[in-house]
């Protein structure tokens, strides 16, 4: 009965990075984590069950993911920041005819950044802002979905452990979420994570990921002192 209550707060806590990063972080209250997953281990096991048991699970899952934090926390420690601004983008229907005209823009600019997204029914571009009116006047008007200009990428290059390491990609987002700041658009390339944001928010993001380098970075050094 106990095992049944540990592995089904173990199986909604795996459900939930926000807790998975809580308990890491060791700034979860074990009570207050207890009473929130308690109406939802009662609907999953259809019974009532006690709070103090519910703690001890909570508990336990904190030793389960404190070796994949220290995994991440390399990661974050050995990656370094970048910053690009002066971009814009566009968005447009996903048709024959408008990813000729993609196709054709990259010959058109050769040498120039550009970043493509491709959706089910529309595609995005974000390049140098000096291009949006070239790019744009490429596209026939209704099919432009959306255009913005005055943003910024933020580019991550981390180690290529990023790719076999869960939560990596998602430790860069979780800074910028708590700032309540807006990603216009998020891609990863390879090993490198790219956040695009308007110019507006681009200084608070900066330094809360170069905050959070730095106390990785720390926090990696006092492990191999």
């Amino acid at each position: 009965m106990v095992n049944s209550v540990t592995r089904t707060v173990q199986h909604l806590i795996d459900s939930d990075f926000s807790l998975q990063d809580a308990l890491q972080r060791r700034y979860a209250n074990y009570s207050a984590l207890a009473r929130m997953l308690k109406p939802k281990v009662e609907e999953a096991l259809g019974r009532k069950v006690k709070l103090e048991s519910l703690i001890t699970s909570v508990k336990r899952a904190k030793a389960v993911y404190r070796p994949q934090r220290e995994n991440t926390t390399r990661i974050i420690a050995e990656s370094v920041i970048n910053l690009r601004t002066d971009v814009a983008k566009i968005s447009v229907e996903k048709t024959r005819r408008n990813l000729e005209i993609i196709r054709k823009a990259l010959t058109k600019f050769p040498g120039e950044s550009f970043q493509i997204l491709e959706g089910m029914s529309a595609v995005t571009l974000i390049f140098d802002q000096k291009l949006f009116d070239g790019i744009c006047s490429m596209f026939r008007r209704g099919d432009i979905l959306d255009e913005r200009q005055n943003l910024a990428a933020i580019v991550l290059q981390s180690p290529r452990d990023i790719i076999n390491v869960p939560g990596s990609v998602i430790a860069f987002y979780s800074p910028i979420s708590r700032r309540h700041i807006n990603m216009e658009e998020t891609m990863s390339c390879f090993t490198d994570t790219i956040l695009v944001l308007r110019m507006e928010d681009v200084g608070k993001a900066f330094t809360a990921l170069t905050d959070m380098i730095g106390e990785a970075r720390k926090a990696v050094g006092r492990k191999t002192v």
